[in-house]
């Protein structure tokens, strides 16, 4: 995968770093480079007792951390050396900024002629929107999402996490991971801009090629499916919702002999998907009434018997205690350093041979030393000067750099 390559992650918050985590878990070496006064993340609530936040945790295995002052010409000069000896540099800084810091295409690019450039903005790099703010509610609400998420006629509901910056990290990521696959080819660097609004109108897909090509608006339906039918939850006798999804003819029929009413798909309103959909309901009432005969679980093994496409609408304890989520490995228990407690995290989605093992997620600015030493290449004795100067930080005293 990505392992041998060197990643610069300048990016704070959300967006970015989760674009930085899934690039570790890819195999990259990714180097978080913060401010002086930490990436804003570590301070959003609820601050544990080990002095972490959840917030962090999420999106920072996997990485080591390292504190420059970017503004400073030492603190620059220290990116620059890094640069030298890295494969890409990502950040989210508003449009205007990366030329200012000298972090642009170009600037970086003479001092690396093969560095890969990932940059992360919220809606445009020109006029009016250049620098205008854009937060994941603002970007949900202006690309239209909002308008097909929550009840029918109700009010317009976001998503339950920040789709906006999460699936623009997503975009992030993988352009980057492009262009380091193009430089393997060309030998020249590239630059790869993400927008957090294009990556929003992106997701719309089918939604939005529908209007495009002369269909209706789309609209909020709930659970419900706009163009399938059914697809939509229903609630069980003992007060739980089940999800059914049963796509195509055969499925469909399925449903119908196991919940008892083989009846459904010949009557005339249900007999085709078309049908289904105009007679949407009358569906749901007959449905509805059948499956709040039973209890979810009753269901649950019912429908796993005959395979019909159902599950349990969980909440995120339930889902995180799934069996399946064991089974995926999508919760490990993670040594925490200094400490002989282990912490859940999340697990690695990218399942490959020689899957990175990643630890915790760094302390601040504890890699300042090693890192500089080791990639930029300074003696213990400079990295104490740039500390007593302000340009970085570091996390403890600086020891002898390792032989490679």
């Amino acid at each position: 995968m990505l392992s041998g390559k060197r990643i610069l992650d300048l990016s704070w918050v959300l967006g970015g770093p989760f674009a930085g985590q899934l690039l570790a878990q890819l195999g990259a070496e990714v180097i978080k480079v913060e401010a002086l006064d930490g990436d804003y993340a570590r301070r959003v609530p609820p601050v544990l007792d080990s002095g972490d936040t959840p917030f962090f945790l999420s999106v920072n295995r996997g990485k080591q951390s390292i504190a420059l002052d970017l503004k400073s010409a030492a603190g620059k000069q220290a990116l620059d050396d890094m640069v030298r000896e890295s494969d890409a540099v990502i950040y989210g800084f508003a449009p205007s900024v990366p030329k200012r810091l000298g972090l642009d295409f170009e600037t970086l690019s003479a001092i690396n002629p093969r560095i890969v450039v990932g940059q992360l903005i919220g809606l445009h790099d020109q006029g009016e929107w250049a620098d205008a703010p854009a937060f994941d509610l603002m970007l949900q609400a202006m690309s239209g999402v909002m308008s097909i998420t929550g009840e029918e006629g109700g009010k317009p509901v976001r998503f339950g996490y920040q789709a906006a910056d999460l699936v623009g990290g997503l975009y992030l990521a993988l352009g980057t991971a492009a262009a380091l696959a193009k430089v393997q080819t060309t030998g020249r660097g590239e630059q790869v801009q993400v927008s957090l609004f294009d990556a929003q109108i992106a997701m719309l897909t089918w939604q939005a090629q529908g209007w495009l090509t002369g269909g209706p608006l789309p609209r909020a339906t709930g659970a419900r499916h706009a163009m399938i039918a059914p697809s939509d939850i229903y609630l069980a006798k003992d007060g739980k919702w089940l999800a059914l999804a049963p796509t195509g003819e055969p499925f469909w029929r399925k449903l119908c002999e196991t919940i008892g009413r083989a009846d459904l798909p010949e009557d005339a309103r249900f007999s085709t998907g078309a049908g289904r959909i105009a007679n949407i309901e009358a569906l749901t009432q007959a449905l509805g009434d059948a499956i709040a005969t039973r209890d979810s679980n009753e269901w649950l093994e019912i429908f796993k018997q005959a395979r019909v496409p159902a599950a349990l609408v969980n909440n995120v304890e339930e889902a995180l205690s799934h069996p399946l989520t064991a089974a995926r490995q999508m919760v490990e228990d993670v040594p925490r350093p200094g400490s002989t407690d282990a912490v859940k995290l999340l697990g690695n989605p990218f399942k490959f041979a020689g899957m990175p093992d990643l630890p915790y997620p760094p302390a601040f600015a504890h890699d300042t030393a090693d890192v500089l030493q080791r990639v930029a290449g300074y003696s213990r004795e400079k990295v104490e000067e740039l500390a007593r100067s302000g340009a970085i930080r570091i996390a403890e005293p600086v020891a002898e750099a390792a032989t490679a």
